[in-house]
């Protein structure tokens, strides 16, 4: 992004009043707390101090926030250490975890330590895209060539297709059966290459799992939330909607970086929209509320 954002406690509550949100589940967005090559204490120090604040802010208001744990990845032994205490100590609503974590993407054999842990507490994590890595380069720019664009403009949908896709060809949606993924921005790049990428595993590089478009949908029925945040209304939910009920589906701000401005004026397009796509009403309030609800307890 061109530059970091200003937040405060006062103007987030501000905005949940002008866009009439009763509640807001915070996290840190990319590049995430692991921000220097090698520097492991570092990052869990970050890491920790992120994860408190956050904590506390849910404790101050616990009828307004709610926040997803940090995790400093590729730091698995951190991560461990920081999953027990967020789940343990802090009262986390799950973890926020990035497309890829230096290179390392999601679905890496190198993660599997962690999503086992994941798995046996039947964690939610909250996937969010970030900047493309080539593992070991650690160097956003070899592998997002334009630079003349920032990153969130397109890189962010092709990096969640990346990293779900891979979740799926590694078996990591197989091996880890309890932990369920909610995809930013109607899952980017996704819904659209689901064919693609199911059928050329299967017919041309002949890999050893069961593969096909039913086996993700399945999976996404039983594993998979999709937020609506950004520009999903009129035109990119219309494919997701392909793959996904009306039951996976949640509302989303991406505030700060989405200003307060285009926070309302999105939300005023999606409630234009949204009978459109779902004349049901109660369809409508499951998506705006139900489901992140349902999926919270709350």
């Amino acid at each position: 992004m061109p530059a970091i954002p200003a937040w405060s406690v006062e103007a987030h509550l501000d905005l949940m009043k002008q866009a009439n949100i009763t509640k807001s589940i915070l996290s840190i967005t990319s590049p995430g707390t692991y921000l220097i090559d090698g520097k492991n204490s570092s990052a869990r120090h970050l890491t920790r101090q992120c994860n408190e604040f956050a904590a506390n802010l849910k404790m101050q208001h616990p009828d307004h926030f709610g926040f997803w744990a940090s995790l400093p990845l590729p730091d698995v032994q951190g991560s461990l250490i920081e999953l027990a205490y967020a789940l343990d100590h802090l009262n986390a609503d799950g973890v926020a975890m990035y497309t890829n974590s230096r290179g390392v993407y999601l679905g890496d054999s190198s993660l599997d330590p962690l999503f086992h842990e994941l798995d046996r507490r039947n964690v939610t994590i909250f996937i969010h895209p970030t900047s493309p890595c080539v593992r070991d380069s650690h160097s956003v720019r070899s592998a997002a060539p334009l630079s003349q664009y920032p990153n969130p403009m397109f890189e962010f949908f092709f990096e969640s297709a990346r990293a779900v896709i891979n979740l799926f060809l590694s078996g990591a949606i197989d091996r880890f059966p309890g932990i369920t993924y909610i995809v930013s921005h109607a899952g980017g790049a996704l819904p659209p290459n689901i064919e693609r990428f199911t059928s050329f595993a299967s017919s041309v590089l002949g890999l050893p799992l069961e593969i096909n478009s039913d086996i993700v949908k399945k999976a996404f029925a039983e594993q998979f939330y999709f937020d609506l945040a950004g520009f999903v209304f009129p035109d990119q939910i219309y494919g997701l909607l392909r793959y996904v009920g009306v039951n996976r589906l949640l509302y989303g701000s991406d505030f700060p970086y989405t200003p307060a401005t285009g926070v309302v004026g999105l939300a005023h397009t999606m409630n234009e929209d949204i009978g459109t796509a779902f004349p049901d009403i109660h369809d409508q309030q499951s998506i705006l509320a139900g489901n992140a609800r349902r999926l919270l307890g709350a």
